[in-house]
């Protein structure tokens, strides 16, 4: 560029005005649409004829007409206006129906497994263009790390304690409940607090060092502890494992439940906990740079609106 203190010189409303201008083909009338004195536009052709080396505007008649010049600025200055108005557009110009946009969603597998078909399917059905990906939900130190990277556009899980960094909207509460055999002794003559320490437990693999969970770490505030036999980093295998064993699954009523219901029987129990547990609270997490975009609150809102749908399970 020749001239790179130029942009120094033009502003927006300058470019908007010799648009008007170009247009309206009078000072006059380039006020009026504008709201403006017509001094202040004078004041304005003067600097762009100053910055351009041209009249822009020249008399015909009783009338103006732009130059050469003006004519050729007329297709990009049309252009620059366009842009900025996509740039600045509350809508961000996104459309369900027509959007080519790939949304990624972190989720914790304890999840009711009817849920995330349920995002799915409605996104799928609003939003045919867009894909959608699925990501297991890595440990607390990266997704807070992939959120704000922009790699994942929002997290769907349960804490006790959500990150504060982020921005959260609450989905849904669970009941604590255990799943165990149907042959399990428990079944049949009940358990005691004692008991249920003492049984043999599946719990996930630790997602990072030192990791607890969410059944571990209030045990842990009340001084207990219970003996964990066996873990597993895929949840979805652990019913079929307790329905073989006896095995117990603490975890939340949604996620157990399902593997009751239907007509083929499943070999397993649900059972109420003989320790008290507060509610499963599950949320969606989103970081500050998404949170204006429209794309991603309308992929926020989809996630809201299946959780509300979301069938409760029958009871046991």
């Amino acid at each position: 560029m020749k001239q790179p203190h130029l942009f120094d010189k033009i502003d927006l409303q300058l470019i908007r005005t010799l648009h008007t201008l170009l247009t309206e083909r009078s000072v006059s009338k380039t006020a009026m649409r504008l709201g403006q004195q017509q001094p202040a536009v004078s004041v304005a052709l003067k600097r762009l004829r100053e910055l351009t080396g041209d009249p822009i505007l020249v008399r015909s008649g009783t009338g103006m007409v732009p130059t050469d010049v003006g004519l050729r600025m007329l297709g990009p200055v049309t252009q620059i206006l366009q842009s900025a108005e996509n740039l600045f557009s509350p809508a961000r110009a996104f459309d369900p129906a027509h959007a080519q946009e790939t949304f990624r969603i972190a989720a914790s597998d304890t999840l009711d497994p009817l849920f995330l078909p349920s995002v799915m399917a409605r996104i799928k059905s609003l939003a045919p263009g867009c894909r959608v990906e699925v990501h297991a939900l890595s440990a607390q130190a990266q997704y807070a790390h992939d959120l704000g990277q922009g790699l994942i556009d929002v997290v769907i899980g349960n804490w006790a304690q959500p990150s504060e960094e982020l921005h959260r909207a609450q989905l849904f509460e669970d009941d604590i409940m255990c799943l165990v055999s149907s042959k399990h002794p428990a079944v049949r003559r009940g358990w005691t607090q004692e008991d249920w320490l003492a049984c043999e437990h599946i719990a996930p693999m630790p997602a990072y060092p030192g990791w607890r969970g969410v059944i571990d770490e209030h045990l842990d505030r009340l001084n207990l502890s219970r003996h964990i036999a066996a873990r597993c980093a895929h949840f979805g295998l652990m019913p079929r494992m307790v329905a073989s064993s006896l095995l117990v699954l603490t975890t939340g009523r949604h996620y157990c439940q399902r593997f009751l219901e239907g007509d083929l029987p499943s070999g397993l129990a649900l059972l109420p906990c003989p320790v008290p547990f507060p509610k499963m609270v599950y949320y969606q997490l989103w970081h500050e740079r998404s949170h204006n975009a429209e794309a991603a609150r309308w992929l926020r809102e989809q996630v809201k609106i299946s959780a509300l749908q979301l069938s409760p399970p029958t009871a046991a």
